[in-house]
């Protein structure tokens, strides 16, 4: 058998590094609980396109996973993961909060039991829905960061679920 020369050498190595590479980086992907998620009915809409380009490398410290479902995102192997293009939640009794602007519904039933917390922002067209798995414990700090994100997304002036002080 002839051997390759050291041009199909080089060729055939950096090959098999590609294919490596590819390989951890489609593992990765496939392994993250984000891709578990499915996009939402309006994922494609402006509004969440818009905010994609918005999109950190890092949030509370977590670094961004490779995700390539439309309108999703998802930081410390699934931690945190966004999904934008929902229809807005009516009015609720839901726990509420207001963070730099963006008003978030915490859904507790949806929450309990499901090792993750469920929020969705209230107020915004349409609505951006984030799952923070319960081991990333400064949920300040990623709604915050997530506030961000999602801040461009016109908010109605009369739909605030935390009621300013009259």
């Amino acid at each position: 058998m002839r051997r390759p020369s050291r041009r199909g050498q080089v060729a055939i190595g950096v090959g098999a590094a590609a294919a490596v590479v590819a390989g951890v980086l489609v593992a990765r992907e496939v392994s993250s609980p984000a891709l578990d998620v499915r996009p939402a009915a309006r994922a494609g809409d402006p509004a969440c396109t818009g905010i994609a380009g918005r999109y950190p490398a890092r949030i509370v410290g977590e670094s961004r996973d490779p995700v390539s479902v439309t309108g999703v995102a998802s930081w410390g192997n699934g931690g945190v993961v966004l999904r934008c293009g929902l229809e807005p939640p009516a009015e609720t009794g839901d726990p509420c909060v207001e963070v730099d602007g963006v008003d978030w519904v915490f859904r507790e039933d949806r929450s309990a039991g499901s090792g993750y917390r469920i929020l969705i922002t209230y107020g915004r067209d349409p609505a951006v829905q984030a799952f923070v798995d319960d081991r990333i414990t400064a949920i300040d700090g990623v709604l915050v960061d997530l506030s961000d994100v999602v801040r461009p997304i016109e908010r109605s002036p009369d739909d605030e679920c935390v009621a300013a002080p009259r």
